[in-house]
């Protein structure tokens, strides 16, 4: 598990019962993708009053669902409100890992595929 560089903020809510906690930056997490989903862990050490843990599966046809939503509500937040960059390279470091995956199960060699950066600089090279 790796620590929490930020804040986790969990909500339960039951007719009859209501659990909050928070994780931040004493805390850890997992996060990984297996046959089914992606799974994603929480968890605060210390007395057993303060020990706590969360753990979640979200099956892969929702949680792309999940990204798609949440591409669609980036401009409905203020600029300085969202760490852009940081998001911006997480899911680029997940759409490239998810490409190299597919061209895999394909039979195609990374060797065989270019990003855009690689074609220019080989271009100015043969020039």
């Amino acid at each position: 598990m790796k620590p929490i560089p930020d804040k986790v903020e969990i909500v339960l809510e039951y007719p009859d019962k209501f659990y909050s906690g928070t994780f931040e930056c004493s805390s850890r997490f997992s996060a990984h993708f297996d046959e089914g989903g992606v799974g994603l862990a929480f968890s605060r050490e210390g007395a057993d009053s303060e020990r706590k843990s969360v753990r979640v599966h979200i099956h892969n046809a929702l949680f792309a669902e999940i990204l798609n939503e949440l591409a669609k509500t980036v401009s409905a937040i203020a600029p300085d409100d969202i760490q852009g960059d940081a998001l911006a390279d997480g899911a680029s470091a997940l759409a490239t890992a998810l490409r190299r995956l597919a061209r895999t199960r394909a039979g195609v060699s990374d060797a065989d595929d270019l990003t855009p950066e690689e074609e220019v600089k080989l271009l100015h090279i043969l020039e």
